[in-house]
């Protein structure tokens, strides 16, 4: 998703279907957070729309109230933000694995088994 504020609160209203006047309320509830121009002019960015779908969608099909769907935005952002965790965890894991594998290979040392002495003639 994209976090670039791009569209103006009657793009961003017309691209969910919803009225301005809803959007509004919805950041007054703090369920989106459009950033804000120097004119104050609210902008949405794709993130922002994909979350007030997510709203309609609480709303319409499940049925959900503001609460109801307040508590789920809350348990996804969080869920998001374990996932980003998780995905760090991960990512430093790895490295410390590949790190173990390369000084593995700096101290190992090719075992030759010893040669008998060579003859020597007389």
């Amino acid at each position: 998703m994209d976090d670039r504020p791009r569209y103006m609160i009657s793009i961003a209203a017309e691209l969910v279907g919803m009225h301005p006047q809803t959007l509004r309320i919805y950041e007054q509830k703090g369920l989106v957070r459009p950033k804000r121009t120097a004119g104050n002019t609210r902008l949405y960015s794709d993130t922002d729309v994909a979350r007030l779908q997510l709203i309609q969608q609480l709303t319409t099909e499940i049925g959900l109230n503001l609460a109801g769907v307040e508590r789920v935005l809350h348990l996804e952002d969080e869920l998001a933000r374990m996932r980003m965790r998780l995905d760090r965890m991960e990512r430093e894991m790895r490295a410390a694995i590949d790190e173990v594998h390369r000084s593995y290979r700096r101290d190992l040392v090719l075992y030759r088994p010893a040669q008998p002495p060579a003859k020597r003639e007389h």
